[in-house]
C-alpha cells in the first residue's frame, strides 16, 4: 500500500472517494485523527486525516449499516479511556475497515513546520478535512 501524499501531483485541495476507515485515534485535544485508505489510479493508498469532533460525528452517520455501532464505540471509548491517545482499530476480520459509501472527502495538504525548502516542501501524509460530500442518486 502506498502513501497518499506520494501520489499527489499538486498542492491543491483534492477529493477522495472509496474511503475505508481503519482507525480512529483520540488524543487529549479537540481534534481526532482518522487512519484511512482510498484508491487512486487503481491502487490502494493510506493516509491520516485530522478533523474536529463534529466532523467525526458526520462521518459516523454516513458509515452505512455500521453507523449506530460506531457511534456507540466512540462514545464508550471517550467515556472510559484511561490512557491517551485512545485507539479504535478496524483492521481485523471481526472488525473490518469501515466503508463510507457514496461519500467524497475534500482534503487539504499539510506540510512540516520546519521544511527547509519553502518553495517545494514534501507534504505530510496527514491531511485536513475541508468538506464531506454525498453522491446523489439520479
Amino acid at each position: 500500500m502506498k502513501l497518499l501524499s506520494d501520489a499527489l501531483v499538486s498542492n491543491d485541495d483534492f477529493f477522495v472517494e472509496q474511503v475505508h476507515l481503519t482507525a480512529i485515534v483520540f488524543d487529549n485535544t479537540d481534534d481526532v485523527t482518522i487512519w484511512a485508505t482510498t484508491f487512486r489510479d487503481d491502487e490502494a493508498h493510506f493516509f491520516h486525516l485530522g478533523l474536529p469532533f463534529h466532523d467525526l460525528d458526520t462521518l459516523l452517520r454516513v458509515a452505512g449499516d455500521r453507523a449506530e455501532v460506531l457511534t456507540e464505540q466512540v462514545a464508550e471509548a471517550l467515556s472510559s479511556a484511561e490512557e491517551w491517545p485512545c485507539l479504535l482499530e478496524y483492521t481485523t476480520e471481526e472488525s473490518p475497515p469501515v466503508p463510507l459509501p457514496g461519500v467524497a472527502l475534500k482534503l487539504s495538504v499539510t506540510y512540516p513546520a520546519d521544511a527547509e525548502e519553502e518553495d517545494d516542501p514534501q507534504p505530510h501524509n496527514i491531511f485536513y478535512l475541508e468538506g464531506i460530500f454525498a453522491r446523489l442518486s439520479s
